[in-house]
């Protein structure tokens, strides 16, 4: 939209893109698996299978400044770190020593002032990862099961300064608590700010915006529909594989679910469940009458609006996650002040509900906000189109393409076609997160074929591969130059992309061999 010429286009795409590898990092000993830069853009962190969150000063020529041991608080390895918004303190997300099936991680705080450990947080399962919601606050996850296939995922704000803060003052609170059916649960949090929706750095299928925004309600949609057409019912369930009972007129969920098990024990019910199903079923009538209600009206409503959006991975159908869950999260949520278990609630608002939901009918293995929170980036495997799951521990196949969607969060609805051209080989039960990145004009995305990619924000094109000798598992570009981009891989390297414009300048600066040695002949003759 800003262009000027196309001949100004073409310059832009060949001479601006982080295409050109400048510096290859090898001070990880094993796989790394996440970058994060700070928000200043001088440093950024990498996290690896060795157990080390190693902190990079970034300058014309990246060094390393600090990297911080975690075997010693019996940690498996580093996967996910995060600057807080003013750069000065570090979440770091980790995975405990146990056994092969074990789920419990842990998140640490590191001042980067002097590099101490302030606070630890028990985190499970561990890919929740965690996220800051402020400067001081954190947020983390507990997951308590209630049945085979029956859990519950409760959401928790943590304060960073755990250790120093007064016994008077709370240093956790409780956010939500969200039931899960059929083995799925909560995973990857993340937080987008709302104010600056009114304003985006760039502004993608601005007509469908337009007609989009007057729609008050927050319906699930199914990108695995031909359907272009959405259900406007707003949905009073958390999960919308929840079917609605007869209406019998005016039977409670208690009196259904009553009715439901006397059915059982006459006999009434056909075809026979399996205990599996029985569960499910049980847990759907059961959480009918224990739910908080959605917030009706998602969208926020002007652009000075402090409400922050809680955005996480989840399901209703099976454990691979497959779905998006969007909470709203209000300025009085987002301090720690208060009883610990959250504002009070009634005995029939047990559990809170999503007040929005998108499935992506996929295993979700990636996501990534745009600079102005805007725009969500999702990376998905498809399932096949007409999959019927009928056991939640045995998840459809997935494909080996790589899909990225694209939401629009103001609108709720998806505005670009799926970005293709990076792929993965591993199946449902040994899949595992690629982390990818957004800037102004491009994303970037790492994949299981030995390569990052870049794609351009405006025409959906591949730009770049940036080749490595294994897994590309994190990208991360620099949030002050976009032609700065990092990428790391399982050859346990962290690879540095300039673009050609970059490097053009970046050798300008380098004083030249020839003329120092001519110089230095010049002072001997004389």
């Amino acid at each position: 939209p800003a262009a000027v010429s196309w001949y100004d286009e073409f310059q832009r795409l060949y001479d601006t893109i982080p295409c050109v590898e400048v510096q290859v990092l090898k001070e990880h000993n094993d796989q790394v698996l996440h970058l994060s830069f700070s928000h200043s853009g001088c440093l950024f962190a990498s996290c690896s299978k060795d157990c080390t969150v190693k902190i990079w000063s970034n300058e014309l020529d990246i060094s390393l400044q600090h990297s911080s041991n975690m075997r010693p608080y019996n940690w498996s390895y580093t996967q996910f770190s995060q600057f807080n918004s003013d750069d000065s303190l570090l979440l770091v997300s980790g995975v405990f020593v146990g056994p092969h099936n074990s789920s419990s991680g842990e998140i640490a705080v590191i001042s980067m002032e002097n590099f101490t450990l302030l606070s630890r947080v028990r985190n499970k399962p561990y890919d929740v990862f965690g996220c800051w919601l402020n400067e001081t606050n954190l947020i983390s996850g507990n997951l308590h099961r209630i049945g085979r296939i029956t859990s519950c995922s409760v959401l928790w704000l943590n304060n960073a300064f755990q250790g120093i803060e007064s016994e008077n003052v709370n240093v956790v609170k409780r956010l939500f608590k969200i039931q899960n059916l059929n083995a799925s649960t909560i995973r990857t949090v993340m937080v987008a700010d709302c104010s600056r929706y009114d304003s985006p750095d760039l502004l993608l299928d601005y007509e469908e915006q337009l007609a989009a925004s007057s729609t008050s309600t927050c319906p699930v949609f199914d990108l695995g529909s031909d359907s272009e057409e959405e259900e406007t019912k707003p949905k009073q369930t958390p999960e919308p594989a929840v079917q609605e009972l007869p209406d019998d007129g005016g039977v409670t969920a208690e009196d259904g679910l009553q009715q439901f098990f006397d059915d059982i024990m006459e006999g009434r019910v056909r075809p026979a469940m399996t205990e599996t199903e029985l569960e499910t079923k049980v847990a759907e009538l059961f959480v009918r009458n224990r739910t908080k209600p959605p917030e009706l009206n998602l969208l926020p409503m002007d652009s000075n609006s402090k409400t922050k959006y809680l955005i996480f991975t989840t399901g209703c159908l099976t454990y691979s996650p497959h779905q998006i869950g969007i909470k709203r999260i209000l300025p009085h949520q987002m301090t720690t002040a208060g009883p610990v278990l959250g504002e009070e609630r009634r005995s029939d608002e047990f559990f809170d509900s999503l007040d929005h939901v998108i499935d992506i009918h996929g295993h979700i293995i990636g996501m990534g906000l745009s600079p102005d929170h805007r725009y969500l980036y999702v990376n998905s495997r498809a399932w096949p189109r007409d999959c019927v799951i009928s056991d939640p521990m045995q998840p459809p196949p997935i494909a080996e393409e790589i899909d990225l969607h694209v939401f629009d969060l103001k609108t709720m609805k998806e505005v670009k076609r799926a970005l293709r051209a990076h792929r993965a080989y591993t199946p449902n039960e040994e899949c595992f997160f690629i982390f990818l990145d957004v800037s102004r004009d491009f994303v970037a995305s790492g994949a299981e074929d030995r390569h990052g990619y870049i794609w351009d924000r405006h025409y959906n094109i591949c730009l770049a591969k940036l080749q490595h000798d294994n897994v590309v598992n994190s990208v991360a570009f620099s949030p002050v130059e976009q032609e700065l981009l990092l990428t790391a891989s399982d050859d346990a390297t962290i690879k540095v992309w300039r673009s050609p414009r970059a490097v053009r300048v970046q050798q300008a600066r380098k004083p030249r061999p020839r003329k120092l040695l001519f110089s230095w002949l010049l002072n001997q003759n004389s």
